[in-house]
């Protein structure tokens, strides 16, 4: 499958930017996806995941503030993001596991294919 990841931009402290995932080749309904992110000089975090049955995982940061969804008529997935804060600034990237996972896994290293990153800048 191949990941293609846009929606990101410069928004300021408080604002709300919306994440879009877009899958090819095989339908993302198929796999475990998540959202991580990187900041400069800073890991890859992971901020979410959806399964294949659409339960979700928030890391803790974003937990309350973000949500994850998947659209399977459009095969994409997304990340809603409210009430953004400066830390939020980063390198957001989307990534599946293997197809034959069902479970959620917060490491970045447990993801097998990931798209180019789409970058969120949240200005105060």
């Amino acid at each position: 499958v191949q990941l293609q990841a846009s929606g990101g931009g410069l928004v300021q402290v408080g604002e709300s930017l919306r994440l879009s995932c877009a899958a090819s080749g095989r339908s993302l309904s198929n796999y475990v996806a998540a959202w991580f992110r990187q900041a400069p000089g800073k890991e890859r975090e992971f901020v979410a995941a959806i399964t294949q049955s659409s339960s979700t995982v928030y890391g803790d940061s974003v937990k309350g503030r973000f949500t994850i969804a998947r659209e399977d008529a459009k095969n994409t997935m997304y990340l809603q993001m409210n009430s953004l804060k400066p830390e939020d600034t980063a390198l957001y990237f989307c990534a599946v596991r293997n197809p034959s996972v069902t479970v959620i896994h917060r490491t970045a290293r447990s993801y097998v294919s990931w798209g180019q990153g789409t970058l969120v800048t949240v200005s105060s």
